[in-house]
């Protein structure tokens, strides 16, 4: 099965948070594609732990390498950005997120989230509820 991964998700592979099991087992057991998005908001994520002192600079290089390392496939966000506003437009949350969730709908595959409150915004509407899985901790 092929699973569309968003930053939230990547993080885990890489940082130990609650959840960092269940998606490290993702990324063992499943075919996996981000859109190219995801290298830049995992870089602004890690940054934003080594501005705050959570991380320490060399392990967030190492962290993002390693991120870089992962998908099976990384897809051009081009094609999917007027579905990616349509959904925010839809279900009121960002342009960002909501284009993981147009890539998996383009795909016929499922977004795998971390982001309770993204995933519950789609979750809610028809359209994208058989699209979107939270990932359990």
């Amino acid at each position: 099965m092929t699973v569309i991964v968003d930053a939230s998700v990547a993080l885990k592979w890489v940082l130990e948070e609650d959840g960092s099991d269940a998606a490290r087992r993702l990324a063992d057991d499943e075919l996996m594609v981000a859109p190219e998005l995801l290298l830049t908001e995992c870089a602004n994520a890690l940054r934003t732990k080594v501005r705050f002192g959570q991380l320490d600079p060399a392990l967030s290089t190492a962290c993002l390498v390693a991120i870089q390392a992962m998908p099976s496939r990384l897809t051009p966000i081009r094609s999917h950005i007027a579905a990616a506003h349509a959904i925010a437009l839809e279900i009121d949350r960002s342009a960002y997120d909501s284009l993981y969730l147009a890539v998996a709908l383009a795909e016929r595959a499922t977004l795998v989230t971390a982001d309770a409150r993204f995933a519950s915004a789609a979750l809610s509407h028809p359209a994208y509820r058989d699209a979107l899985r939270l990932l359990k901790a």
